[in-house]
């Protein structure tokens, strides 16, 4: 603990293809000069690395670089350059998988329908030749450079399988008279090549997809923050950079400004909106000596504030820190296919070289000959398009069907693990309740008329406190128009006053009413604590004699929440609800529900606590929140949900959004996480025995019993076919209904 001699630094990753690349990349992080340990995030493409201070980092980029990989080093914009090369990669994967398709086809017809035609086998040549070479270019490339440092991966099996087929089949065009002459028909292998290529790149391209979302969430933190400042020098505004602030300059906030820095108001007052960091939808007051939040948005007030942290050091810095931390040290899942990934390309190796030796012992007459093309056959039969379409077929068949529900999924990672959800903590404002005050109940007094109803519009109206607009659009839907008010006073912290035709009139909490002599009736106090046990606000308008209405609001809660919340606990899944609320509202709403488990006044970071604290307990635990204070818990929960009309960052965090925000989908996601992964296994069985049959088969054990070899060709055809058998798996997904 506490190396000082270390630091700890993030570096997007480009170039990696498979789970298996992580573990070579990380391997070769911990084996470079200064790197004191490492991780590698494949579904996040990224690596953290402790290294000596004043490590020289060009030199671990181009030690990265020497195994077919990249590294970001440079801290400004990595994110935004990361994003762009893989949106270039993505385009170049395109064009190439669609290039190769268009050149397969005829080499494919060719060699499985017309193999006799005249001039065939030079047309496929020529026509294959640029799949192989150019289009394929980077297995070999990749394959090279892994191999100078002792290291295999799936490439490496795809650049030996094609490159001895089209040099065998090549040899076999330019020189037929050689297997002539002992008996053979010179057998060209064009279209298992080219279409073990294609096939490998479809795979490639449907697992980008896959994972194309790339998440743009810090850059959107980054925007909360304004790009400009007004800082007050010798009495006189300045506008300057935010990047130009510095403790103790004095800041001004004008109306609908985003907050830049963290600091404490010193002059002026309004309310703030501070839902991006507690997840509630009212406003706060901010008052003289009060502290105000950098990207917090400041309402109809303005207000001077001395800063008091700046750059790294405000709370959405530290929020976005904690976000690539936790995003980072979480381990990627290890589909079964990447695990074996590691053995399956040597053992298909040693099977293919103890297959042509075994041939060229016992082989007799012929044992050359057979044992080239046995050894061909096992590579190419072994070929891992099957387990390479496995898994992203089968999960781009379930995010399609999680779109048509309203789930927008992200990556394999969550399908794959959402079934295995045994606790899930829900944020409340916004994800259990609609997020925004509504009135709920209205009582008024029966001297209350049209005239007064008016006047109570017309004072929210001017009023800035969060809830007039509540009260406004109530009553705008009964046509009130504006009247013309004397002397209107907002109070802060009360409320407003304001005169119409010589009348005091007031509306606001109840300090207000009671600061100017007005007392509740019985009734009225009766129906007053009835609504604040219901954890409603109440607002009360009167005139200088008696309380005339009172309103109350709240945030609603959703209409199907309690009906989500019993279908997780039917499924034997703890629901807990963390809020930054206080315990009343917390209470009140973890009632109405169905929820024991609950906390109020819960901070962002006491969130992603929270869920450490289950994990530590063995959980697997999803965490569902809409709010910036929820990206935290979002980014540390095994799966992360977020309401559609939440935002943007929860969005961007969470691996699954719930598109029309409805809780019940919850389950119906955790239900297509377990077909999906269903399929997904049923893949790679079938993926498995084509491999444990076809291989042995490709390397001639029933020769010696009934005289049968494994003609490549067929192999080509039946390494097709498994890939075909496993995509057509995965479409089968589309008849099962949520």
């Amino acid at each position: 603990m506490g190396d000082k001699s270390h630091i700890r630094k993030n570096f997007p990753v480009m170039g990696m293809s498979c789970a298996a690349c992580a573990v070579c990349l990380e391997s070769m992080f911990k084996n470079t000069k200064g790197v004191k340990d490492a991780g590698v995030n494949y579904a996040n493409q990224t690596a953290w690395a402790e290294i000596e201070k004043g490590l020289d980092l060009n030199a671990l980029k181009q030690a990265i670089q020497a195994i077919g990989y990249d590294i970001i080093i440079t801290e400004e914009n990595a994110q935004a350059i990361q994003e762009e090369v893989q949106i270039k990669h993505h385009q170049q994967l395109k064009v190439r998988t669609i290039l190769s398709v268009v050149l397969t086809l005829p080499v494919f017809i060719i060699g499985m329908f017309f193999m006799d035609m005249p001039y065939g086998n030079w047309i496929s040549m020529v026509l294959s030749a640029p799949i192989v070479f150019f289009i394929g270019k980077s297995f070999f490339i990749t394959a090279y450079k892994q191999a100078k440092h002792g290291k295999v991966n799936m490439d490496t099996l795809v650049a030996l399988s094609t490159l001895i087929a089209f040099v065998f089949s090549m040899f076999n065009t330019f020189y037929p008279q050689f297997w002539r002459q002992q008996g053979l028909h010179p057998h060209v292998y064009y279209e298992a090549a080219s279409v073990v290529i294609t096939f490998v790149l479809l795979g490639k391209l449907l697992e980008e997809r896959a994972k194309s979302n790339t998440s743009s969430a810090i850059k959107k933190m980054m925007g909360l923050q304004p790009n400009k400042v007004t800082v007050i020098i010798n009495r006189i505004e300045q506008l300057i950079a935010i990047a130009e602030v510095k403790k103790g300059d004095l800041l001004l906030v004008k109306p609908g400004e985003k907050i830049p820095v963290d600091g404490i108001v010193k002059q002026g007052n309004s309310f703030v909106d501070e839902s991006m960091i507690t997840g509630e939808p009212l406003a706060v007051i901010k008052q003289e000596g009060m502290t105000v939040f950098a990207g917090t948005i400041n309402q109809k007030g303005s207000f001077r504030f001395e800063a008091q942290k700046v750059g790294k050091e405000t709370l959405i810095a530290q929020i976005i820190k904690t976000v690539q931390d936790a995003q980072g040290s979480k381990a990627p899942i290890q589909k079964t296919v990447d695990k074996i990934a590691g053995i399956f390309v040597p053992v298909v190796m040693g099977i293919s070289i103890l297959t042509f030796l075994a041939w060229m012992i016992f082989g007799g007459e012929n044992a050359f000959t057979h044992a080239l093309l046995t050894s061909v056959t096992v590579l190419v039969i072994a070929c891992p398009c099957a387990l390479g379409l496995a898994t992203p077929t089968a999960i781009m068949v379930g995010v399609g069907m999680g779109a048509e529900n309203h789930l927008l999924i992200k990556d394999a990672e969550s399908l794959e693990l959402a079934h295995r959800i045994n606790a899930i903590i829900l944020d409340k404002t916004g994800t259990i309740t609609l997020g925004k005050p509504m009135v709920t109940d209205v009582w008024t007094a029966p001297e209350f008329d049209l005239s007064q109803q008016k006047v109570l519009v017309a004072m929210e109206k001017l009023s800035e406190h969060p809830l007039a607009d509540a009260v406004v659009n109530y009553y705008d839907h009964e046509g009130t128009r504006d009247i013309l008010l004397h002397r209107f006073e907002s109070i802060t912290g009360k409320g407003a006053k304001a005169h119409y035709n010589n009348l005091p009139y007031f509306i606001g909490n109840h300090n207000l009413i009671i600061s100017n002599g007005i007392y509740l009736t019985s009734t009225q106090a009766n129906i007053s604590q009835n609504w604040q046990k219901q954890a409603k606000t109440v607002v009360f308008f009167a005139n200088n004699h008696q309380v005339l209405a009172m309103i109350a609001i709240a945030d609603s809660i959703k209409t199907t929440s309690k009906q989500a919340v019993n279908l997780l606990q039917k499924q034997g899944i703890e629901v807990f609800m963390l809020t930054g609320d206080n315990i009343q509202t917390a209470t009140a709403v973890a009632l109405q529900v169905g929820i024991t488990q609950f906390k109020a006044e819960v901070l962002p970071s006491d969130k992603a606590k929270f869920v450490k604290k289950l994990q530590a307990q063995g959980k697997i635990v999803a965490m569902v929140g809409d709010g910036i204070n929820d990206s935290e818990a979002l980014a540390q929960a095994d799966v992360s949900i977020a309401m559609g009309k939440g935002s943007d960052i929860a969005m961007d965090v969470a691996k699954i959004t719930i598109i029309n925000s409805d809780l019940q989908l919850v389950a119906k996601a955790i239900l297509l996480s377990k077909k999906t992964v269903a399929t997904i296994h049923q893949n790679l069985f079938w993926a498995f025995i084509y491999n444990i049959i076809g291989i042995p088969l490709a390397a001639g054990i029933l020769y010696p019993v009934n005289g049968f070899l494994l003609n490549p060709m067929i192999a080509g055809a039946a390494m097709a076919l498994s890939s075909v058998s496993v995509v057509s798996n995965s479409l089968r997904l589309k008849s099962f209904k949520l």
